[in-house]
């Protein structure tokens, strides 16, 4: 019998401007997320980095919504 081989593709890492494009949002709306430590990212030597899995899920779970304080400081 042969057997079969399930190659394993890792999650590559997004940078910021690849994942404000995939959130559809500015980087500075991402960076704004990463000072306030809301969203899910890595710091890799000097650049922040995030894994879309990670991204994907905080959204899902309610992470990106502003509260209407941070509203109205705006």
């Amino acid at each position: 019998m042969k057997e079969r081989f399930v190659l394993f593709s890792p999650e590559r890492w997004l940078s910021v401007e690849e994942i404000a494009t995939h959130l559809g949002v500015s980087k500075e709306t991402i960076y704004r997320w990463v000072d306030k430590k809301k969203i899910p990212a890595h710091k890799v030597g000097r650049q922040w980095k995030f894994k879309v899995s990670e991204v994907d899920s905080w959204v899902t779970t309610g992470g990106a919504t502003d509260s209407p304080l941070e509203i109205t400081r705006r």
